[in-house]
């Protein structure tokens, strides 16, 4: 009992401590106009554009869910992570400069300028419905289940598991809107950056201190730890997914590289942070150094389960694998800071979805459609009212979820598959096509719910490990077959019902906004590549994840890959010179 008082006392310490800072940073900036409400006025820098934006990512769904898959598989989850460091730099050599270039604060608008109002408002529902209903009870629900067992509030106060997490949904959906509804972008933004130093250390600690307690567990410290794994379990860190894993390897050359296209190019969630640069030099270099600690996920996120898969095994979810580690292996007197940086990463993530539904509901349906002359102040007042209106829906919905059957992360990115590809097939052609009309955009997007419905409520067998593993019809797959389908649909459409006007990707801005682009970011681009091929190559059979290392290529390997970075860096210090 004393160390629980202590690890809570602890806890709020942190958090509060937190809060203070970031309201001190933020005291003094202009929270009465949109854009300082929505995008911090157009100033955030590089470092707090990569913290929120990584911070926002690194939930307690990716933390709980991640690790939940290689507790029950293997290492193949780490796809959805790695791999989007493609995605960052397609967000920051194409997507980011063409949003700065045209002044958005949301994806709507340019919905809106490429295929019409009709569009505009559509997308808009979709954002809604799928913050409202997937992305904001997701991460409510795993943050209540890493605090459950972290704490086993359920045992202290003799109330079952679902109360437990019905009461813990309640109270981190209250002090979250606090964070959102209040604060805006630019506190989110700061909270964020501390919370994710936080959280980074802390993820660190529970890999070190597991590493230790596994091999305590077999009489020796961290290095006995990690040869345990390396040596007695090389297929759980093996990331190369057959048809039977979380993630297939054929994927990645799917589904999954447009939804990661979606997420970090075309998600309001994670776009507005960039969309509030104070230049582009600064959202390149932000969205990039994001990509660049993406590469520590696989690290922080997907280990702690194989770890536990070791030190735990038989937990009656695999979702409970990373809490149940932490509780286990970190040292008593640092756990209240853990779940400090832990409370900070859900809150980021259910904030930045109040956040960027509240901006999307005002600037995009409420105020264009229903009250026009609305003044900046009085639409920052109702879009605070509004987000205290989602959270509240948010709260009551979350507990319905049945997410543990299926597994967290599985359940959030499969019913995400209803709005991101239509979403991310529209801007793509919007983008890097002429063809494209407002009656293609409807008909694709009405296709895909239906087909995507289909896959998952009509035709339920195709959607089941077995269907997968047979036919490897994975969610991801029919993805990308929708994407085809829809790419048909747009163009045949087009013809049929061309728009009037055509899309000026060539029109700027005219406030004087700084459009130089950061003269680093091709080296850190090619960095990133060969970092995620390093990687890949690292936890595959060619690497560790055999029980017949060939020592001598994975230190060459690593040699080549060190030479290129060292000469990348020399380069770029020259060229700065």
């Amino acid at each position: 009992m004393e160390h629980l008082v202590f690890t809570l006392v602890t806890f709020a310490f942190f958090t509060a401590l937190v809060a203070i800072v970031s309201a001190r940073l933020v005291k003094g900036d202009d929270q009465t106009t949109a854009k300082g409400y929505f995008l911090a006025g157009s100033g955030l820098g590089g470092t707090f554009i990569a913290g929120s934006m990584l911070l926002t990512n690194l939930s307690a769904e990716n933390l709980v869910g991640l690790s939940g898959q290689s507790y029950g598989a293997n290492m193949s989850g780490m796809a959805w992570e790695a791999t989007a460091v493609i995605a960052t730099i397609v967000m920051a050599f194409v997507f980011l400069p063409l949003y700065l270039k045209k002044g958005y604060t949301t994806l709507p608008e340019f919905m809106e300028e490429r295929y019409g109002i009709v569009v505009r408002r559509m997308v808009s529902i979709l954002f809604l419905i799928g913050y409202l209903l997937i992305g904001i009870p997701v991460c409510l629900y795993a943050g209540a289940i890493a605090f459950n067992q972290i704490f086993d509030l359920g045992s202290i106060f003799g109330i079952s598991t679902q109360m437990a997490l019905t009461i813990l949904i309640f109270l981190v959906g209250i002090i979250g809107a606090i964070y959102a509804v209040c604060g805006g972008m630019k506190a989110v933004a700061v909270s964020d950056t501390i919370n994710g130093v936080l959280l980074i250390v802390g993820s660190v600690m529970v890999v070190v201190f597991g590493f230790i307690a596994l091999g305590k567990a077999n009489g020796g410290g961290f290095a006995t730890g990690v040869l345990d794994v390396v040596n007695n379990a090389p297929e759980k860190i093996n990331a190369i997914g057959s048809s039977t894993d979380p993630v297939p390897f054929a994927c990645i050359f799917t589904g999954m590289l447009l939804a990661n296209l979606f997420y970090w190019g075309t998600n309001q969630v994670l776009i507005q942070r960039a969309l509030g640069a104070k230049n582009l030099k600064e959202g390149q270099k932000g969205v990039l150094l994001s990509g660049f600690l993406k590469m520590l996920v696989p690290l922080l996120l997907v280990v702690p389960g194989v770890i536990a898969a070791r030190l735990a095994p038989g937990l009656e979810s695999n979702d409970f694998a990373y809490p149940t580690l932490v509780a286990k292996s970190l040292p008593w007197p640092v756990i209240g800071l853990f779940c400090a940086a832990l409370f900070g990463s859900i809150i980021s993530t259910y904030n930045s979805f109040l956040n960027a539904a509240s901006t999307v509901f005002m600037m995009d349906i409420y105020k264009p459609i229903f009250n026009p002359t609305l003044s900046e102040e009085k639409t920052v007042k109702f879009a605070k009212k509004i987000g205290w209106g989602f959270a509240a829906f948010a709260i009551i919905f979350t507990p319905f979820l049945n997410v543990l059957s299926t597994g967290l992360y599985d359940f959030g990115r499969s019913f995400t598959g209803f709005y991101n590809i239509p979403i991310i097939t529209m801007v793509l052609i919007g983008m890097f096509s002429k063809r494209g009309s407002s009656l293609g955009a409807i008909c694709a997007t009405a296709w895909h719910i239906f087909f995507y419905s289909g896959y998952k409520f009509w035709f339920k067998t195709i959607d089941s490990p077995i269907t997968n593993a047979i036919c490897g019809i994975n969610y991801m797959h029919i993805y990308a077959i929708s994407f085809v389908v829809m790419l048909v649909i747009i163009f045949v459409c087009s013809k049929i019902a061309p728009n009037d006007k055509e899309f000026n990707s060539e029109f700027t801005r005219t406030d004087n906004y700084d459009m130089t682009p950061w003269k680093h970011k091709n080296a850190v681009a090619i960095g990133l590549v060969s970092l995620l091929v390093y990687e890949y190559f690292m936890f595959s059979p060619a690497g560790l994840a055999t029980t017949d290392k060939n020592v001598p290529l994975i230190l060459g390997v690593t040699a080549v890959v060190i030479v290129e970075i060292v000469a990348l860096v020399i380069k770029e210090k020259a060229k700065k010179a």
